[in-house]
């Protein structure tokens, strides 16, 4: 009981002392056996935030909260997540290889499931000859099939996406584009 009192005694005049020299924020962590961390100053700030309705717990909060919405390592076949990929990685995700990668397997076109299981076509130039999408100097589109897995065909869904950022996505082989990402995000 006396040590504990001396802990509380010991905390309290810190505190004491640490805001009559300064308007420092203090913080104390502890449990029922009395305190086991004085914070000071910007760390309180971040651990409690600047508004006293705050109750999210950082000991306990998910570290991957925190992460970018989409895994590097994941395999992804629709639009939504394939272009969301593109824009916070600016490549491919790993289950898409290029038409000649595919033909070193002895695919000679349509679905590349046999041959490569979960895998589909994407990372090969789209030359723009219809110039339907906007030019720039130094730019460059590249192509991926989307939704194909597990598909007999390439169907006619692709995304189209840009060396600077615009990620385009066309469900009729072409014809028209919607932009995703780019411009004006």
């Amino acid at each position: 009981m006396k040590k504990r009192i001396l802990v509380l005694l010991l905390a309290l005049v810190t505190i004491i002392s640490l805001t009559a020299c300064d308007d420092a924020t203090i913080g104390i962590i502890g449990g029922a056996d009395g305190p086991t961390s004085i914070l000071i100053g910007d760390v309180v700030d971040i651990l409690i935030g600047d508004d006293a309705d705050n109750t999210s717990n950082p000991a306990t909060e998910n570290p991957r909260s925190h992460a970018p919405p989409i895994d590097e390592d994941g395999w992804y076949y629709s639009a939504e997540d394939v272009a969301l990929y593109i824009h916070t990685y600016g490549y491919l995700p790993g289950n898409f290889i290029t038409k000649n990668e595919a033909n070193d397997l002895g695919w000679t076109g349509g679905s590349v499931e046999k041959y490569a299981p979960g895998y589909a076509i994407g990372g090969d130039t789209f030359g723009n000859r219809e110039g339907i999408l906007p030019k720039a100097k130094g730019r460059k589109y590249y192509e991926c099939d989307i939704d194909t897995n597990g598909k007999n065909s390439r169907g006619a869904k692709r995304i189209v996406f840009s060396n600077d950022g615009l990620i385009y996505y066309t469900e009729d082989h072409y014809e028209s584009f919607e932009l995703l990402y780019g411009g004006n995000d």
